[in-house]
């Protein structure tokens, strides 16, 4: 039996849970869950945000931890291996997507809090293709965050071809901003951190920005005109994004990897005449996260983090309804 706590209704309190998981399947193998980073989606999902929530819901997909068991089938992972879970726990492996690296993108994926049982547990299982080895040397406790929050931020580096030359800005420093300054300091770029908190901005230059700009002060957004090559927006609210457009170079990318749910107000116009761009992605693939945690652990780059044991889970979700996480919130099992 695998112990656990899950939501059984939308929205509501995290209670213990136990399941059979049945038998483990050929290529399947389960993790003894060490840490559990909790992210603005597992609270989503509670509540039904997106509308294919399941209940009893076990969230949790920032998932670290050691391998137990593997099935028959299992070839590149081994009993006692440390390894990550992120948002999929597994893929088709017959789709284009998948067959070109881009298993993120595979329509049949296996969503790890979507139809499956997450990590808020003492054990989860995932197939093997969705399960990355960390590398030695990266901090073990702060690593679950990598897994989603760190790999969404990383994934358009590797996309989006930037370059160590060119001015990158963040919007938003949060769970995802934070992370995205130190992987965009690292890489090179000239960094800015557009951030509406006045105590941020110092707390931006710490973390990797070289600058700052103030989100809510419309003149010294403008001042930015034909700046960037590329912003990556990490925010869930609406913003004038015709502004923000304006502050791009010519050819300059305006790249979401925060949801948010309001459709976007923007003046094709602004588009055309620069060539500039507009689009998102979510989490990476396999390899990409295998990139990441390479790149992290070469850079030392971890994630800001505050924990909470596992049996606190509540206390730790309210922390972060509250907005007082700072920045990662991670369950521990230790």
């Amino acid at each position: 039996m695998i112990k656990a706590y899950a939501a059984f209704e939308q929205g509501g309190t995290l209670k213990p849970f136990e399941y059979d998981p049945g038998k483990l399947d050929a290529n399947e193998v389960e993790i003894n869950v060490s840490y559990c980073g909790i992210c603005h989606s597992d609270l989503s999902m509670v509540n039904n945000e997106w509308g294919f929530s399941a209940y009893p819901l076990v969230p949790g997909h920032e998932v670290v931890g050691v391998i137990e068991r593997v099935g028959h089938a299992v070839r590149q992972l081994k009993v006692g291996q440390t390894v990550g879970l992120g948002w999929h726990a597994g893929y088709c492996n017959t789709c284009p997507s998948c067959l070109t690296g881009d298993q993120n993108l595979c329509s049949a994926s296996q969503p790890t809090i979507a139809g499956h049982h997450g990590g808020f547990a003492d054990k989860v299982r995932a197939m093997e293709d969705s399960v990355v080895p960390i590398p030695e040397g990266v901090d073990l406790e702060s690593a679950g965050p990598l897994f989603c929050g760190g790999i969404t931020v990383f994934t358009p580096l590797l996309e989006y071809g930037i370059k160590a030359t060119d001015k990158v800005a963040v919007i938003g420093i949060g769970g995802l901003g934070h992370m995205a300054l130190g992987f965009l300091n690292a890489w090179g770029c000239d960094v800015t951190a557009f951030t509406s908190s006045p105590a941020k901005r110092k707390e931006a230059l710490e973390l990797g920005a070289h600058q700052t700009l103030n989100s809510r002060d419309l003149d010294e957004i403008a001042s930015a005109e034909n700046r960037f090559d590329f912003i990556i927006s990490t925010v869930n609210v609406g913003l004038d994004w015709n502004l923000y457009i304006s502050t791009l170079k010519p050819k300059g990318r305006l790249h979401f990897v925060g949801a948010t749910l309001e459709p976007l107000d923007i003046n094709v116009f602004g588009l055309i005449m620069g060539q500039k761009s507009v689009s998102g992605s979510p989490v990476g693939s396999p390899s990409s996260i295998a990139k990441m945690l390479d790149f992290a652990n070469l850079h030392q780059i971890k994630p800001v983090i505050e924990t909470f044991p596992m049996s606190k889970v509540n206390e730790a979700m309210d922390h972060l309804k509250a907005g007082k996480a700072k920045y990662r919130i991670v369950l521990t099992n230790s």
